[in-house]
């Protein structure tokens, strides 16, 4: 009873968005109040209605409803609670009904926070988020439908992928699709905004805050995935340049672009049709990335479904939300222009460069990413586009990003003196430097990597640091610290992003540069050096989970004389499903990690065992969490609320309509 309720509701918020995709937009063409205010109570009621199909697929899931298709093909009765929970959206269609739930919740968001908003805005906003979300319904309910009955239920189900069987992988989804749904609000107020024909301060100050959340969240799940592979997968890296990876770090720097660019519209009402075009790219990229997932044109371990039929009707999505972005681009071009200027030595100058960056490596990401699939269609060619062609052709454009960002962020607007900000900056170069040669002297000889990830690293923080002093005014250091403490959050944020890159590009560095490797095949009670620590095989056993048979090794860890600790490596087997999978065994440290994986048993009686020593791995990871906390210290900034924006540029003088 409660599925065919969730089944129902899932109906009923379809019919919703279709009245809300149609009756405000048409009230918003005639000024018709009513028919524009029809658009806020449509959004709550699709989001409520959403969120009870979801609650009621989620508990199918929770008591094991095996009358459900979705429920058999993933789940399992000994499975633990916390994975029958994410087995929701562990799969192509909860994945899809979570989707088309943090599409309503966001439109949900500008029914209750943007009363100060234009109505005719609003009203089109709401329009066009319920259109994303009406297709998305549509795909859900003729193709993908999470409420399929079987005639004769199994006494049980077939159990979820074992891969996705970890806290990493329960809360990665959600968090990226928080930030690829997140990316639809941008696009909704982008096409408005054209509908309408304006682009001006208010609407980069409305648009800036869901850019800046959809950011956030998609560096946390890209966080989440990249740490979930480390630990889980075994081979021993963060990142692997993967379809799935790539599709969702495209958006992600396309939301930095859109990002800064919004600034610039709402300090300088300059780039305005730039931003719009980034606004409708950066939604584009994050359907690339649904699509790529659920096609089954490219393979990848993240893949959710193998199924090109859906994926063509996904691909149909995209081109028409695509098509008509851009085609009202094209015709409202014109209307859109810039009023600021603004000279060379300038934030806005640096900001276009800043954008310049990120969408050019996006496309080199994009265009390695489905290069090979080209090249299978068009030229009948089989390839691999690998980690040394992005490393070659990403990199250059990261280094010189990282190289301008302190001094950009610290450039005045409309016009400055790079040789004024760089006097000031001296110190934070002077030491990344210092750090620098002193890497460069002590690895001996090694490349140049290590150096300049660190250099870079030293340089995003410390200049992080200089800009926060500088605007602390002139007077004596303890008045100056005091006037720290009240900065605002906005500043706050900034810094705290610009270093957490700064982190993350060092730990990059670091460990791609120092990693130590040792495969070997060790018998019980044998030990081994690697890169100066002691690695002692104590035992190997046999050991039962709740719904896998483990075989898990005990490693102990020393350097010298000093006793480190002890890891537990696993090679896990689910009866059910059938699979293996590998759990790596982790002493963190905050310099290095120690990773050890156990593998098969050979011949002699001895166990495939490998070793990793890796320096400053932590810090990936580490410095990610603090562009997020930059991020939401940036959110918490009143300046920067949708709502507290709008009344100011109304009370300014912005006309409603």
């Amino acid at each position: 009873m409660i599925t065919e309720f969730g089944h129902f509701a899932l109906i009923l918020a379809f019919c919703i968005a279709l009245v809300q995709a149609i009756v405000p937009l048409v009230g918003a063409a005639k000024r018709w109040p009513g028919w524009m205010a029809v658009a806020i109570p449509a959004a709550q009621a699709q989001f409520l209605l959403i969120t009870l199909s979801f609650a009621a697929l989620t508990y199918a899931f929770v008591v094991s409803d095996f009358s459900l298709r979705l429920v058999v093909l993933n789940s399992h009765t000994d499975k633990p609670l916390i994975y029958k929970i994410s087995g929701v959206w562990g799969n192509h269609e909860g994945s899809m009904l979570l989707w088309v739930l943090i599409v309503a919740l966001f439109g949900a968001t500008v029914a209750w926070f943007g009363t100060a908003l234009p109505p005719s805005l609003r009203a089109r906003v709401l329009a066009v988020q319920a259109m994303i979300g009406a297709a998305f319904m549509a795909f859900l309910l003729w193709t993908s439908n999470p409420f399929l009955r079987l005639a004769v239920p199994p006494m049980n189900g077939e159990d979820l992928n074992p891969l996705l069987q970890d806290p990493g992988l329960a809360f990665h989804p959600p968090f990226l699709y928080l930030g690829y749904v997140g990316l639809s609000m941008t696009f909704s107020f982008a096409l408005a905004a054209l509908i309408e024909g304006r682009v001006d301060a208010a609407w980069g100050r409305w648009v800036r805050p869901y850019t800046l959340a959809a950011w956030v969240f998609l560096t946390i799940g890209i966080a989440l995935g990249s740490w979930w592979a480390y630990y889980e997968l075994g081979w021993g890296g963060f990142w692997f340049w993967d379809p799935v990876e790539n599709a969702s770090f495209m958006p992600w720097l396309l939301s930095v672009a859109l990002l800064h660019s919004a600034i610039v519209v709402e300090k300088r009402e300059s780039l305005k049709s730039w931003t719009i075009l980034l606004a409708i790219l950066g939604f584009g990229f994050s359907l690339i990335g649904t699509f790529i997932t659920r096609s089954g044109l490219l393979t990848s371990v993240h893949a959710f479904a193998n199924d090109p039929e859906r994926g063509m009707v996904l691909l149909l999505i995209l081109a028409v939300f695509m098509m008509a972005g851009l085609i009202l681009f094209v015709v409202r071009a014109g209307t859109m222009q810039a009023r600021g200027v603004f000279g060379l030595g300038s934030r806005e100058t640096m900001l276009v460069i800043n954008n310049v960056l990120l969408a050019v490596a996006a496309f080199i990401v994009f265009v390695g990413t489905l290069w090979p699939l080209v090249a299978e269609m068009f030229f009948d060619r089989k390839l691999t586009v690998g980690a040394p062609f992005f490393d070659t052709a990403f990199t250059p454009f990261m280094v010189v990003l990282g190289i301008i960002l302190p001094v950009g962020a610290m450039l005045p607007w409309k016009r400055g003196k790079i040789g004024s900000v760089m006097r000031s900056l001296m110190p934070a170069f002077l030491l990344a430097l210092a750090v620098a040669a002193l890497i460069y002297a002590m690895q001996s000889g090694k490349s140049a990597l290590a150096p300049v990830g660190m250099f870079l690293g030293t340089w995003l923080v410390a200049g992080a640091l200089v800009d926060l002093w500088g605007r602390t005014g002139r007077q004596g250091w303890q008045q100056r610290l005091g006037r720290m403490r009240r900065l605002p959050r906005a500043d706050w944020g900034k810094a705290v992003a610009h270093a957490g890159m700064g982190v993350t590009m060092a730990g990059i560095a670091g460990l791609m540069a120092w990693e130590s490797e040792d495969i070997r095949v060790a018998q019980v009670g044998d030990r081994f050096e690697v890169s100066g620590y002691t690695i002692w095989l104590r035992a190997v056993n046999e050991v039962p989970g709740p719904n896998y048979r483990a075989t898990r090794a005990e490693v102990a860890l020393s350097r010298g004389s000093e006793s480190i600790g002890t890891v537990f490596p696993e090679k896990r087997i689910y009866p059910v499903a059938g699979m293996p999978t590998t759990e790596a065994g982790i002493d963190n440290g905050f310099l290095r990690d120690l990773y050890v994986v156990i593998g098969d048993k050979q011949e002699g009686g001895g166990w495939a065992v490998r070793t990793y020593v890796k320096p400053l791995a932590n810090w990936i990871w580490g410095g990610a969490i603090l562009m997020a906390l930059g991020g939401f210290l940036s959110l918490s900034d009143r300046r920067h609320r949708v709502a507290a924006g709008a009344r100011k540029s109304v009370a300014g003088g912005v006309p409603a309509e």
